[in-house]
């Protein structure tokens, strides 16, 4: 209640009984200390009624602004990431919050999978959301992210947007090539860039339309004992928990692609995605392990990746466009670190 409607309240109830006991002891000759004590009775009872209610007033989310960063960072070491991600796991108290839902924590994949192939690797977890992208050779092509809560059906679905998505922005783009003019060196080089980011959108759209073997990482949320044994898995390469993550739109997921073996940086693809090799990923410290059955085109290194709360049978919009899968390379709450697409 505001302190204006308390004061209103407090003058209601008490000014009337003190007027009737100022007149009585007006009448009967009263000593003027009475009369001092209870205005000064009333006006401390007024002045505390006021200070309660301003110190009442409820308190807004100092959270507001905070932002919590689960990955890599442009030029970190990946090996280095990967004994970093294996150690927190092995720490990771058997007591987490499983009460809760369990821990978040990002799992990234050796080498890309199709949607079908993920509900092996991910069905005994929660899974929020998955990162994509097709790997296409000499191109840097678009970081997409898919709200998932089913595995498999939801990540085709969000496929089946991203490749609507990308017919239009080839069409787009061919629209602007033929209404380039002229025949100098500047224009015949902005025609040739509005043609090739027209070839690679038709090349997204048509993997995509086919649900490409384009995931490569997942944010998931279990127990400690089942996120160990999702790691143990031949197709994952790290799991990295985060127990700190209690909000996933103020959580920033940044996992290191397959290709990058040694440090992290946005080469474009030059050749497929070498065969992933189990040495390089450290093997779980732990000894209870229990296998756990753009719209924007941008030459950024990184999408810069907020992470929503989707419902299961809907996608998320983005700021540019409608569809649900997004990525945000001109965010401000995160640093790059993997490669976005580029014409």
């Amino acid at each position: 209640m505001r302190a204006g409607n308390l004061l209103r309240q407090l003058d209601q109830r008490l000014l009337p009984p003190l007027t009737r006991a100022v007149a009585r002891l007006g009448d009967s000759s009263a000593r003027p200390g009475v009369l001092s004590w209870a205005a000064v009775l009333s006006a401390a009872a007024v002045l505390g009624t006021a200070v309660w209610a301003v110190d009442d007033t409820a308190v807004g989310d100092r959270t507001v602004g905070e932002v919590t960063r689960v990955g890599v960072s442009d030029g970190d070491s990946v090996p280095g990431y990967l004994r970093s991600a294996a150690a927190d796991l092995a720490a990771l108290s058997a007591s987490a919050p499983a009460a809760e839902g369990g821990t978040y924590a990002l799992v990234t994949l050796d080498a890309y999978l199709p949607p079908q192939r993920l509900a092996t690797v991910l069905g005994d977890v929660g899974v929020s959301t998955v990162f994509g992208r097709v790997p296409l050779p000499g191109r840097q092509t678009e970081i997409v992210k898919i709200p998932a809560l089913r595995v498999p059906d939801d990540v085709v679905a969000g496929m089946t947007e991203v490749a609507a998505r990308k017919d239009t922005e080839a069409a787009d783009y061919r629209a602007r090539a033929a209404a380039v003019g002229g025949g100098g060196v500047g224009e015949r080089e902005l025609r040739e860039r509005y043609a090739s980011g027209a070839e690679v959108a038709a090349a997204e759209a048509a993997a995509y339309r086919t649900g490409c073997a384009c995931v490569y990482a997942a944010v998931v949320r279990a127990t400690p004992v089942a996120l160990r044994g999702v790691a143990t898995l031949p197709e994952v390469r790290a799991v990295d928990p985060a127990p700190e993550v209690y909000r996933l739109d103020r959580t920033v997921f940044t996992p290191p692609l397959p290709e990058q073996r040694d440090v992290v940086r946005p080469p474009a693809d030059t050749e497929p995605s070498p065969a992933p090799t189990r040495a390089e990923r450290p093997e779980p410290e732990t000894t209870a392990a229990v296998p756990a059955t753009p719209m924007v085109e941008s030459s950024e290194p990184a999408p810069v990746v907020t992470i929503p709360s989707p419902e299961p049978s809907k996608s998320e919009p983005t700021e540019p466009a409608p569809p649900s899968v997004t990525t945000s390379p001109d965010a401000l709450d995160v640093e790059p670190s993997t490669p976005t697409s580029s014409s």
